[in-house]
């Protein structure tokens, strides 16, 4: 599987590991989601999208 990210933003910068606020919110977000949804969540979330945007692609795109 391929993603897509447009960056709107240039302040959007790769990361090689979330930051802890993000750590912890994933934390609690995977009781309601699968693994698939929740890796695809970390993919964009370290590409630059905040959680609120990898949440919403990640339903978009797999669901719960």
């Amino acid at each position: 599987m391929v993603i897509m990210i447009k960056k709107k933003d240039t302040k959007m910068k790769p990361k090689k590991e979330l930051s802890k606020v993000q750590k912890d919110l994933m934390k609690e977000h995977k009781e309601h989601h699968t693994k698939k949804h929740m890796d695809m969540m970390k993919k964009a979330m370290l590409s630059g999208l905040c959680f609120q945007e990898a949440h919403k692609m990640a339903m978009k795109e797999v669901g719960k």
